[in-house]
């Protein structure tokens, strides 16, 4: 009986431990939001009005654990397709696992000419790329092959692993996080984004850095300004966006994640990134003054 006793703790043991670890892995993978933090700032609803678009933003003040915020319900309780933005996890797993061997690793261009969401000619995409310029380019083909030569079981531990969003691959290795499959909230994605910042995420910092590196789109004396963005189409067909980034002033940084649903075939690869730019402004970065 004493040995059942001891085998029954150290079972509960086991299992409050596991509980434990999966609270604190998705406690840290959140960015940290309750409503005594958070201002929420209806002007910046404009921005979606403008370009006939509905969606949500926020702004992580890191040095103060402060939100700005517009339209809380969809941020944290709405769940889409990564598209394009899941190409920071594509990227870590690769790298971590010896996919990619680093970031000038190229794949041969198949021949095939691809297209953009609105229909444009993927000109960046459609010839051999190293690892960089796909990253820079959001090269879907780049990344799709990655996926392939990582495999499902890698992804899917790397997928539980990081407890990102629903975790789900399903069927399709190479399309998951862009067939509605995997899902994510906005503010998953900050809390990502963050956890990549300050090197936090489970991957050799080495591969954090670069990938850091990769996602800078403006760097000067006053600031620097670093995002991943991407579309996509929603089971409904109505397009999805996204922007998810930081900004930093004088050494301070804040996070930031912008997502917006417009009507099917509305091509939103470039009104994510104005918005996003048009919002910051407005809240007074990218001056150097913050």
């Amino acid at each position: 009986m004493q040995f059942v006793r001891h085998w029954l703790t150290r079972q509960a043991v086991y299992a409050f431990v596991k509980i434990s670890f999966w609270v604190i892995i998705s406690g840290l993978f959140m960015a940290g939001c309750d409503t005594n933090n958070i201002e929420e700032d209806a002007s910046l609803g404009n921005y979606f009005t403008q370009q006939q678009v509905t969606g949500s933003f926020a702004l992580l003040d890191n040095g103060r654990g402060s939100f700005t915020m517009y339209h809380l319900k969809r941020y944290k309780d709405s769940a889409y397709q990564p598209a394009a933005t899941f190409n920071i996890v594509n990227a870590l797993v690769g790298l971590q696992v010896g996919t990619i061997a680093n970031e000038r690793m190229t794949i041969p261009w198949d021949g095939q000419i691809r297209k953009y969401a609105n229909g444009d000619t993927a000109a960046a995409w459609n010839k051999t790329l190293s690892f960089d310029t796909a990253f820079s380019t959001n090269a879907i083909p780049y990344f799709q092959e990655i996926a392939r030569r990582t495999g499902k079981e890698k992804l899917q531990y790397w997928l539980d692993s990081l407890h990102y969003g629903n975790h789900q691959i399903g069927n399709s290795v190479d399309s998951f996080w862009m067939n509605n499959t995997l899902t994510i909230s906005a503010d998953e994605q900050l809390g990502l984004i963050k956890r990549l910042y300050f090197g936090q995420l489970p991957f050799d910092k080495t591969w954090q850095i670069l990938v850091k590196k990769l996602l800078i789109k403006q760097s000067n004396a006053n600031y620097q300004l670093a995002y991943i963005n991407g579309e996509g189409i929603l089971p409904n067909q109505n397009s999805i966006g996204w922007v998810l980034g930081w900004v930093e002033e004088n050494k301070h940084p804040y996070f930031f994640v912008l997502n917006i649903e417009g009507a099917a075939n509305k091509p939103l690869q470039n009104t994510g990134p104005a918005m996003a730019q048009g919002i910051l402004t407005q809240l007074g970065f990218l001056k150097g003054k913050k």
